[in-house]
């Protein structure tokens, strides 16, 4: 079939009327399908049931210094744990703080903190005029519902294959003492699955803030979630290159097994330099006396090493790498050569983005729902949920089972397809 823009007025309306008949025919079908959230399925989270079984009680529940794991103390948590997500991080151990289950609850603590008290003795946020964060777009949601929340005004930067436009990044950050920070999803980003270039890491790594306190948020949520054994992104470890460009304290690098063992309990770490490490510890004894060591040691025990994490993750691949190649093999099949959407082809992570024709995201998701899929909200993956051209809509392969998604991307195609025809039809009257 030939590209839409090229068809006449009469071909596009027979398009329309026999995608039409199409969509009717899932719509007869009361599908009930949940696309909106990476989240993991249910033979996801099954690998991880060997944890119920780590801990017995009548287990040794002591760490390798006589930290007894059931009792108060240990701020930053255990050693071995700090070990194995320092491994995992590519970080020492001594510049990590262990957390609880959530990765997202530590950036919102970190901001929270920079408002109420500031960084390193800086201003603390709430006392200044404007405060600015910037945001690579499409990008993740939930961060920006966090910088939303504390009323930081949020400056979207376009992202590309290489990652965030780093000319406009360099501009923007060296010229306004008001940017504070910009959120950074650096391998398998979220939505695009893009991983930052060698050289997009050591620019970020080099940046001359005009504010003493500018940090970058570098949530490395996906660091080693591969689809494949072999076809895999490498990153560059942001932490070691700030160090060796003389910009030490520039960084919080988060990461979690959200999506490793289970999402609601898991363990989320921080690694940043000895100066931050040291701010954020004098306020971290004031909010709480220690995370749940119990489930660190679970951890520990449970996987071992880092050798037997990333076992782990390649069953997790397994399970979803069909669903990312299914999703992509029906999009080419349907999509290909219509000129109507693009979309990316990740070598991990939990997402694909699709970019439509402007102005038709929100009607194509729209039209999805209607007929039993929910696909998360068009404009998400902007700050203040705005798409400017209402172009991206976010992919989410992993949760539904196999059959289903076939189903669903199937329908969504269908949806792009019919939203798209009728708009350049309508441009023709």
């Amino acid at each position: 079939m030939k590209p839409y823009a090229e068809m006449t007025k009469e071909e596009l309306t027979a398009e329309v009327q026999a995608v039409q008949k199409e969509y009717n025919r899932y719509q007869a079908l009361e599908l009930h399908l949940d696309m909106s959230r990476g989240k993991p399925c249910r033979e996801q989270l099954d690998l991880s049931m060997g944890l119920m079984d780590a801990l017995h009680s009548g287990d040794d529940m002591t760490c390798e210094d006589g930290t007894d794991c059931r009792n108060y103390g240990v701020l930053d948590g255990i050693h071995e744990v700090k070990v194995l997500m320092g491994d995992m991080m590519e970080n020492n151990p001594d510049n990590i703080i262990i957390y609880g289950n959530s990765s997202l609850n530590v950036m919102y603590d970190t901001v929270a903190r920079a408002m109420t008290h500031g960084i390193m003795g800086n201003t603390p946020w709430c006392k200044l005029d404007k405060v600015k964060f910037l945001c690579p777009v499409p990008g993740y949601d939930r961060h920006f519902a966090i910088t939303e929340y504390f009323g930081i005004e949020m400056i979207p930067v376009p992202m590309t294959p290489e990652g965030p436009d780093m000319d406009m990044v360099e501009e923007l950050v060296s010229s306004d003492e008001a940017i504070k920070g910009i959120w950074c999803v650096p391998k398998y980003s979220n939505p695009q699955g893009y991983s930052y270039s060698d050289l997009t890491v050591r620019r970020f790594a080099r940046l001359k803030p005009a504010a003493k306190d500018f940090r970058i948020f570098w949530d490395n949520a996906y660091g080693i979630h591969h689809l494949y054994d072999i076809k895999q992104d490498y990153l560059i470890e942001i932490l070691q290159e700030c160090k060796r460009a003389g910009n030490p304290d520039l960084v919080y690098k988060f990461a979690s097994t959200s999506k490793i063992t289970f999402p609601g309990s898991g363990i989320a770490a921080l690694a940043t330099s000895d100066n931050n490490l040291v701010d954020i510890k004098n306020q971290l004894k004031n909010q709480t006396i220690g995370h749940d060591k119990v489930n660190q040691l679970r951890h520990v025990r449970f996987f071992g090493d880092i050798h037997g994490m990333m076992k782990h993750m390649e069953k997790h691949a397994a399970i979803i790498r069909p669903k990312f190649e299914a999703v992509e093999e029906i999009f080419d099949e349907n999509l290909t050569g219509l000129g109507i959407g693009e979309w990316t082809k990740p070598n991990g992570g939990y997402f694909i983005s699709f970019d439509a024709m402007e102005g038709c995201a929100k009607e194509i998701v729209a039209k999805a729902k209607k007929a039993g899929v929910t696909l998360t909200g068009a404009g998400a993956t902007w700050p203040y949920g705005k798409d400017p051209k209402d172009s991206n809509i976010r992919i989410a392969p992993t949760y539904p089972t196999l059959e289903d998604l076939k189903t669903a991307a199937k329908l969504f195609t269908v949806c792009v397809r019919l939203v798209s025809a009728q708009k350049l039809l309508k441009e023709m009257a």
